[in-house]
């Protein structure tokens, strides 16, 4: 909608607020905005900010890109350039022409556009973004509602671009011998042609919502010049990529989304962006968004220090959850940020702040303020930190020392599960530990365990390719690396293509082979296997009802090295709801394999991976699972049952089993009825007060996810000393 030219320019407290970093509506005036003139002429009102250059134009097709013809005016402080020019319609391309302070000619594209010029056109375009009928008012409600922690968090990365094509025929010129560059040159051929926004807003969502995920994940959505760089060198911080259509296209593709009950999560990249001519980097001519280049990427990096920077930046994250309805922004490279030396080997180029450490005072607490100020006015908007180091306190608030964020990618458990998963399985006794040891620290933040897409690509092989084996175990290591991660405490991720086993790793300039679920069983079998997985973990509250507190996990048995078989309990907030899980992570199936349980009672078999419809061999526990009085893994009672190979199963208790009295304890109650009818009830009494006990702290920890303090963190419980690896394998049966 036209608004009046006057109330666009940049009064003195936008200034101000922009020069201090605290102005978070900087887009609604800065760029181009389509406005009227006191006598009722339309066009468009254009602002930017250019410190010490001698003048600002605008060219573009309105002008026929005249370089003299729609100067610009230097507002009295602030360095901001801004003015009306009549007759600009919507679509019309344009840049802005900057004469530096030693007179060279700067042809940049708007930093604060909504829209993009199709590349490889690097000019920026006119839009009116308001107008958009939201249809999401019920999903948007419940989002406020939503407890973030105790609510299932499955997500499926994607890059849009590389999901699904039309054909796959090559684009572009063929070489002189008539061939197009393929996977092993540096720039390939893109085959086939983009889906759209509308495209995906049907089928990616129909098949997210048929596979049971909880929420996408997109890969950078900015406009960005290289399709290689996958959005992660933007140009365009405000403009969401013309690659897939226009940005009203856009918000229905996230309407759509909302409609099926899916979240979307958008990967922001606020540590560097391209060094491309027309984009950001010495955007008047020196560094001026930037203080450094990046010494492994060669991205330039934020200056933090500026305040018209720091407004930029945290306007353009309010920016994609305001004006496309985002339900969460993922963080990239916050480790590059947090860190002066990030990259730097070479101690005598190492440098140190004011305090003679290495953290960017300037990049954390620009983090802080942008955490804190999307908690303040969208509390319900889930901040994802991708930070690879042990930097403490991540997902604690601000006023507790923390970064503020609700989840951060568990790097660690990521290297050590893929690095035990392609172990041999010979080998995997001697490396146990790794993937043991996550769950030293899985409560320490609030994690998110990422397969993503930087683990197949760049010659790290496709998950299916890293595991040991033939095809048959290759396939059931792939489903019981899938079982370990939803059966473990935290949120679950897992990049397009994981979830039907593609061998090649993944290639922006093509699709994921959907065509190998048609043509081979084995690929039908995992999908199938994901599908089932999602859609158990999301009925079963125990999964994700506790799955960031230390109440939510204990061990059942951690140290059977030996058979490569770990054990625990998954808890909700009802014990009703409560699971054990067992994982085989050995090629051997045991027969008659005793496990100690939490509970007296019935057991049954709920899932299995190792089921013949996911193309595993089928040993499953049919029929009812009674508890034994064989005291075991530090438990009073005991089942035995079968252990599949390489496959992961969940026992539930279904029933109550009464419990035969030892001969012990017949003769003391024959003796003294009195006493022993007395303890019990002291000995249960006494449970229930610490049960309540226990229940009231976990409650006061996790009452406000967005209030965690220092204090209310706790390690992982440690094996109970019954746990025994000897014990089992002497009872299991080995074959």
């Amino acid at each position: 909608m036209d608004t009046l030219d006057s109330s666009l320019y940049l009064s003195n407290d936008d200034i101000y607020l922009l020069g201090n970093g605290n102005w978070f509506r900087s887009h609604e005036k800065l760029g181009a905005h389509p406005a009227k003139a006191a006598d009722g002429t339309s066009g468009y009102h254009f602002a930017v900010w250019a410190p010490h250059v001698q003048s600002v134009h605008v060219i573009g097709d309105f002008n026929d890109w005249d370089e003299a013809a729609s100067p610009l005016t230097k507002s009295k402080t602030g360095d901001v350039w801004e003015g009306f020019i009549p007759g600009v319609v919507a679509g019309q391309l344009y840049k802005f022409l900057l004469v530096s302070h030693d007179g060279e000619k700067l042809y940049k594209a708007d930093p604060y556009a909504f829209f993009a010029e199709l590349p490889p056109g690097t000019a920026s375009r006119t839009v009116d973004i308001s107008g958009y009928a939201w249809k999401d008012e019920k999903w948007m409600a419940e989002r406020a509602e939503r407890p973030m922690l105790k609510s299932p968090l499955n997500i499926f990365e994607v890059h849009l671009g590389s999901w699904k094509r039309h054909g796959d025929e090559p684009q572009g010129e063929p070489r002189e011998d008539g061939t197009w560059p393929g996977p092993g040159d540096p720039f390939p051929a893109q085959r086939g042609a983009f889906y759209t926004y509308d495209d995906l807003s049907k089928e990616l969502v129909a098949y997210v919502k048929k596979m049971g995920y909880s929420h996408i994940e997109v890969l950078p959505l900015s406009e960005h010049p290289f399709d290689g760089s996958w959005g992660y060198q933007p140009t365009g911080y405000f403009a969401p990529t013309s690659r897939f259509g226009n940005p009203q296209q856009l918000m229905h593709f996230v309407d759509a989304c909302h409609k099926a009950g899916i979240g979307v999560i958008m990967d922001w990249v606020p540590g560097g962006f391209c060094a491309d001519a027309h984009g950001l980097a010495t955007f008047n001519g020196e560094m001026l968004y930037e203080h450094e280049i990046h010494p492994n990427w060669g991205t330039h990096k934020f200056d933090f220090a500026r305040g018209q920077v720091r407004s930029f930046l945290v306007s353009n994250a309010l920016y994609w959850v305001e004006t496309f309805h985002m339900d969460g922004i993922r963080m990239d490279g916050v480790s590059s940020m947090l860190y002066m030396n990030f990259g730097i080997d070479d101690p005598g180029q190492k440098r140190f702040n004011k305090l003679g450490t290495e953290e960017d005072l300037d990049a954390s607490a620009f983090i802080r303020q942008t955490n804190t100020t999307m908690g303040q006015l969208h509390p319900d908007v889930m901040m994802i930190a991708e930070e690879s180091t042990a930097w403490p306190l991540v997902t604690y608030p601000p006023e507790d020392g923390g970064l503020g964020f609700h989840f951060k990618w568990d790097m660690g458990w990521m290297n050590d599960t893929l690095h035990y998963m392609q172990t041999d399985f010979p080998w995997r006794p001697g490396n146990h530990r790794m993937i043991t040891f996550s769950t030293m620290y899985q409560f320490n933040e609030n994690f998110v365990l990422p397969l993503s897409h930087d683990e197949v690509v760049n010659g790290k092989c496709s998950l299916i390719t890293r595991m040991p084996g033939d095809q048959w175990r290759q396939f059931a290591g792939l489903r019981a690396l899938a079982f370990y991660q939803m059966t473990h405490a935290g949120g679950k991720l897992n990049f397009m293509g994981n979830e039907i086993g593609q061998y090649i790793e993944w290639r922006y300039y093509e699709g994921i082979e959907y065509f190998l679920t048609e043509e081979y069983e084995s690929h039908r079998d995992q999908q199938a296997f994901i599908e089932a997985l999602n859609k158990f973990y999301n009925k079963n509250a125990a999964l994700w009802q506790r799955g960031y507190e230390s109440g939510g996990f204990e061990w059942i048995d951690a140290d059977n090295s030996d058979q490569s078989i770990v054990s625990f309990v998954r808890r909700g907030d009802d014990p009703a709801d409560d699971l054990v899980i067992l994982i085989n992570f050995d090629v051997n199936a045991r027969e008659d394999f005793r496990l100690g349980v939490p509970e007296w009672g019935v057991y049954a078999e709920k899932f299995n991976s190792d089921a013949a419809e996911f193309g595993g061999s089928g040993v499953l526990n049919e029929g009812r699972l009674r508890c034994e009085d064989v005291a075991w893994n530090g438990r009073e009672q005991s089942v035995v049952l079968r252990v599949p190979p390489l496959a992961g199963i969940v026992l539930k208790k279904v029933a109550k089993q009464a419990r035969p009295k030892k001969a012990a304890e017949k003769t003391a109650a024959a003796k003294a009825p009195a006493a022993s009818a007395k303890k019990p009830a002291a000995k249960a009494a006494a449970k229930k007060a610490s049960a309540s006990k226990s229940g009231a702290k976990a409650s006061a920890k996790k009452a406000t996810p967005a209030k965690k303090t220092a204090t209310a963190k706790k390690p992982a419980a440690k094996a109970k000393p019954g746990a025994s690896k000897n014990a089992v394998k002497v009872s299991s049966g080995a074959k």
